[in-house]
């Protein structure tokens, strides 16, 4: 089968800093993938580059067996197939959101892509109760919640139903009741064929969300393995600075340090 997508040594930078350094990685049609690193490492860069929102400065990125260049995401027959098939949802939702109700954003993306009437308001309905937001269709996106935002913007991508979902901090800002409920969701993704990548600084929510994690370092690709094997890795999670050690002193005892993840906004909630 195609990989979803193949990275080749990828170079990009931003006027004041480069983002990425000759990155090469594949990532294979129904994988479930975590990005790791530290702020800068490289993670939203590259889910942008994987969205086709940026371009390689050098190197290449291709989807599906197809690269992703400017020149070809310019064709709207292109362009539109592509966006069927990858979905993103950024880690700030005001980003994505942008129309003056919640039905007009889940209906947004179909219009694009020239359904029928009938159809986009029977697949928004269909969407506003999945995602339990029916109660929010005639309200203002700007006036929802921190947690109803990204659930709003999660059903504006997934209403297409595309084969690939990327996500960049799904659950920073969100209270543990709806990053629990999010989680829960991307634990249903197992099995089901779709590609799902997720950047996130939430190691507590890895080895339910992922299969591999992929370690990024200075735009990088600085390790990749399954979950468990990257998060038991102490040194490594300290080198791509995605865990630190603390100093503790129990009782007359010296001084010795211990390994510390770094978690994400919203703790883990339990789930049955």
């Amino acid at each position: 089968m195609t990989p979803a997508f193949e990275v080749a040594d990828v170079h990009y930078a931003y006027p004041d800093a480069p983002a990425l350094q000759g990155l090469s990685l594949t990532i294979e049609q129904g994988e479930r993938v975590a990005l790791l690193g530290a702020n800068g490492s490289g993670k939203s860069t590259l889910l942008l580059l994987l969205d086709g929102l940026y371009f390689a400065d050098r190197g290449t990125v291709s989807a599906f067996g197809e690269i992703l260049s400017e020149a070809r995401m310019q064709d709207d027959e292109t362009a539109f197939a592509f966006r069927r098939r990858v979905g993103l949802v950024f880690q700030n939702p005001d980003a994505q959101l942008f129309c003056p109700t919640v039905f007009d954003e889940l209906a947004f993306g179909p219009l694009q892509l020239g359904w029928s009437k009938d159809e986009i308001r029977d697949r928004v309905a269909a969407t506003l109760e999945e995602f339990s937001i029916a109660h929010l269709k005639d309200r203002p996106p700007h006036r929802l919640s921190g947690g109803e935002k990204k659930r709003v913007a999660l059903a504006s991508a997934l209403i297409l139903n595309p084969e690939v979902l990327l996500l960049d901090e799904p659950t920073a800002g969100l209270d543990p009741q709806s990053a629990s409920e999010l989680i829960d969701y991307l634990v249903q993704c197992q099995g089901s064929g779709r590609t799902v990548i997720t950047a996130t600084h939430d190691l507590d929510i890895v080895e339910d969300i992922a299969d591999r994690c992929l370690v990024l370092q200075s735009g990088r690709l600085a390790a990749s393995g399954a979950a468990v094997e990257i998060l038991e890795d102490e040194a490594l999670c300290i080198r791509a600075h995605i865990a630190h050690a603390h100093y503790h002193r129990h009782g007359d005892a010296l001084e010795h340090s211990h390994p510390h993840r770094h978690r994400g906004d919203a703790p883990r909630a339990s789930r049955t």
